[in-house]
């Protein structure tokens, strides 16, 4: 499996992972991908550098990329507290009642129910992961990749990440945000169709990714997002001219994936939610970050859905004023509940693997389908 992105980076395929894990990540390395380390997780740079610091020791050497929320255009953005003020009460009390209706308890003692998984949605603390993923580009160089999932980063920060030999990519739902990020000086744009997890579009990914490729195909690699979850997709993607596949919601159901788990190292609550899923079980919303984005569909999304829901804010708003309840939920043992992106792929989620399998048996479809077309000629 040998494209123009392998060659970039040196990988054996042109899988690219995207996960919040870190030990998913630093597996999808070791497998021959590119595995690529969700930071908005962390609201701590210090935390986000001793992940890193893991990576590095994990990884056999081989390289990996990071990936930012940072939107292109700086926003007003005071302190939190001026930021919570701007919180109607309204809408502090529904997401309390719909707690409280769902049985969802509250955090245990100690827990920071302040800063819970909310900061990193923030320009500024975007910008202290951007810092902290160079300084280890700069250290170690197997940070080799950064890619933002709300449009072209800053100039500055493309500027920096090139000056650290860092290729920069870029999430893309039309042809027209495209063309921005490569004249930004985004060197890869990520097609994410509708059908994937996260924050997406309302193009299917079968319309979108050769429109993207039309688009700016001749003078940037293009990974092809959205509902890829298998060998067939894979190659169905290098078929309509991407370079690589970017693919999210795969990996949830890793046997790697630590996130939640029991200490007994049984499946998460969300693992569990996910492996009962099937492709009907998603739904695009705002409520998760303030921007669409799907999610699966659970008794927390059908509250939102029913009459007399508030409508969600925009970001950042909706992520401060839903933080502390995801965090809440997260630590509940209801998968019913859950809040957690989804791609529709997340119905071929019905089993607990390891990486280095999952990754084995995207390849071996994919020479499977590439035979099959090598058949009709």
């Amino acid at each position: 499996m040998r494209t123009e992105l392998t060659e970039k980076f040196g990988i054996d395929y042109p899988i690219f992972g995207f996960t919040p894990s870190q030990e998913v990540a630093a597996a999808i390395s070791r497998a021959g991908g590119l595995g690529v380390l969700g930071c908005v997780r962390f609201n701590d740079p210090g935390e986000l550098d001793e992940v890193l610091e893991w990576m590095h020791q994990n990884t056999d050497g081989k390289p990996f990329g990071v990936d930012v929320v940072m939107p292109a255009k700086i926003p007003t953005e005071g302190s939190k507290v001026d930021l919570d003020s701007m919180i109607s009460p309204e809408h502090r009390a529904f997401v309390e009642r719909t707690l409280d209706d769902l049985g969802v308890p509250p955090l245990p003692e100690g827990e920071d129910r302040i800063n819970t998984g909310v900061l990193g949605w923030l320009h500024s603390v975007a910008r202290s992961h951007v810092e902290v993923s160079m300084e280890h580009a700069r250290k170690y160089g197997q940070i080799k990749l950064i890619a933002n999932a709300l449009g072209s980063p800053p100039d500055d920060v493309i500027a920096v990440a090139h000056e650290n030999g860092v290729a920069v990519a870029a999430l893309a739902g039309a042809s027209s945000h495209a063309r921005n990020h490569v004249a930004a000086g985004v060197d890869i744009v990520i097609a994410q169709g509708y059908e994937g997890g996260g924050h997406t579009g309302e193009v299917t990914s079968m319309v979108l990714w050769p429109e993207i490729v039309d688009a700016v195909g001749t003078t940037a690699p293009v990974l092809a997002a959205g509902g890829v979850g298998s060998g067939r997709q894979m190659a169905a993607a290098i078929a309509l001219g991407a370079q690589g596949v970017w693919m999210g919601t795969y990996w949830l159901t890793a046997a790697e994936y630590k996130l939640g788990a029991p200490a007994d190292g049984g499946p998460s609550t969300v693992q569990q939610a996910l492996l009962n899923a099937t492709s009907r079980d998603t739904v695009r919303r705002r409520i998760y970050s303030g921007k669409p984005a799907r999610l699966l569909k659970t008794k927390w999304t059908d509250a939102w859905d029913a009459a007399g829901a508030p409508e969600p804010l925009p970001m950042p708003l909706q992520n401060l004023l839903v933080g502390e309840a995801h965090a809440r939920i997260s630590h509940s043992d209801n998968p019913d509940v859950v809040a957690m992106p989804a791609g529709q792929i997340v119905g071929r989620c019905n089993a607990i693997v390891p990486v280095a399998e999952m990754i084995d048996g995207l390849v071996a479809e994919y020479a499977e389908a590439i035979n099959r077309l090598d058949a009709t000629r």
